[in-house]
């Protein structure tokens, strides 16, 4: 059997939305940047696409297809919820007041012995996360 080649990092995530006119302008405005693409594609979706310092894509998706109308649950199989990196406990905090200061509701700093976690949702409820690891 030929050696495995080395595991590649994450490129890219992309999540599905009811609607991009809510979704869009709600991930714009936390993260800070607009996207980087807009456009519909010949697979019967419309993507909106957010680029992270690292390289990173973060994609919105919403498909002309039936099924985008049910709420998003970490409880069926498929997405449990997206996790962003953080260096720091203290940049933990700096995330909890940029939230509250753009009205998002979260769970604060949630601490454990593997790393401390700041759990929020976006406008069609999927659960997100920054993510530091422990001190």
């Amino acid at each position: 059997m030929p050696a495995s080649p080395t595991f590649p990092s994450l490129n890219h995530v992309a999540v599905t939305v009811r609607d991009l006119a809510v979704s869009a302008p709600w991930y714009r405005d936390l993260i800070g940047a607009d996207p980087v693409l807009d456009e519909d594609t010949e697979a019967g979706y419309h993507h909106v696409v957010y680029a992270f310092g690292d390289g990173t894509l973060f994609g919105l998706h919403q498909h002309t297809g039936g099924g985008a109308d049910q709420p998003f649950s970490e409880y069926r199989a498929g997405l449990d919820h997206v996790g962003f990196g953080c260096a720091s406990r203290a940049e933990l905090e700096a995330w909890v007041e940029r939230l509250d200061a753009l009205g998002i509701d979260h769970g604060g700093i949630v601490d454990a012995h593997y790393g401390s976690g700041l759990g929020f949702r976006d406008p069609d409820g999927i659960a997100l996360e920054f993510f530091a690891p422990p001190a």
